[in-house]
């Protein structure tokens, strides 16, 4: 008999249907307060994965994130923010979603299962060799992304992914995996639950440390983010106040004068 994978493992809790509001509320809570102490034990093997990324970036590669589903959605979640957040093109980090953008918002049958299409996908990118692809998978045996992290290996791209079991064919695919093992969900197989949070928080991990090494943060600002809204435009207006002890007005003055927090930190230190 085949071992049943720990994300499909039966929750801890039972007749949830007979459970109050704030019973279902305090025992969720109570499994999600287990998922960032698992993702820690992770933390050596992002930190290879990362170095690696890094090395990668400053040759000029780029970062992909490829799934389906949720695992999917997650990586097109955390890609889309970084140019705003770090102000780099919004092609250098990619998601990728098995069915395409469509499935962002509706499922499409059955795409995760073609073991051949990931690659397809991804080579819509004109892929190069110094680019790095992870796999965000919480069952770790989804063929679209085995597929496309088998794929990539074989041709000399960095690989890593993101699984929420162990011993899996996506783990043995990838160079660098990362088992974030949290255990059964409050909602038995649901794994939006616990094994998403633990792929965002990890995918969090990963993004922000890059960025920060390649330059994207001061001190502990975010310098290059793209004034995009007006919440963003009085972020950077208080950075500035805070960092060069002059006014509001002086810094809206600067703001819009010179685009960006950074560049405006650059004219008034030369």
């Amino acid at each position: 008999m085949t071992k049943k994978p720990l994300t499909e493992s039966d929750s801890r809790y039972d007749h949830l249907e007979k459970m109050s509001i704030g019973e279902l509320l305090t025992n969720m809570n109570r499994e999600d307060q287990t998922v960032a102490v698992t993702v820690q034990k992770s933390i050596p093997k992002i930190e290879k994965l990362v170095s690696e990324i890094v090395s990668r970036m400053k040759r000029g590669g780029r970062l992909f994130y490829i799934g389906a589903g949720t695992s999917g959605r997650l990586g097109i979640v955390d890609a889309s923010e970084c140019p705003p957040t770090f102000g780099v093109p919004h092609d250098l980090v990619i998601g990728i979603i098995a069915g395409g953008d469509g499935a962002i918002r509706k499922a499409v049958e059955f795409a995760e299962d073609d073991g051949q299409q990931g690659w397809k996908d991804l080579q819509q990118y004109d892929i190069q060799e110094e680019d790095t692809v992870i796999g965000i998978a919480a069952s770790g045996r989804t063929p679209y992304v085995i597929g496309a992290i088998t794929k990539s290996r074989s041709q000399g791209l960095l690989t890593g992914c993101i699984t929420c079991n162990t011993e899996t064919e996506l783990a043995k695919a990838s160079e660098h995996p990362i088992e974030v093992l949290v255990g059964p969900e409050f909602v038995t197989g649901s794994t939006r639950m616990k094994a998403g949070t633990a792929q965002k928080l990890v995918l969090n991990m990963i993004s922000t440390s890059t960025m920060i090494q390649l330059g994207h943060v001061a001190g502990n600002k975010m310098v290059d983010m793209q004034l995009s809204n007006e919440k963003l435009v009085e972020r950077g207006v208080q950075m500035l106040m805070g960092q060069l002890n002059i006014s509001e007005s002086e810094a809206k003055s600067m703001l819009k004068k010179h685009g960006s927090v950074r560049e405006a930190l650059r004219q008034f230190n030369r």
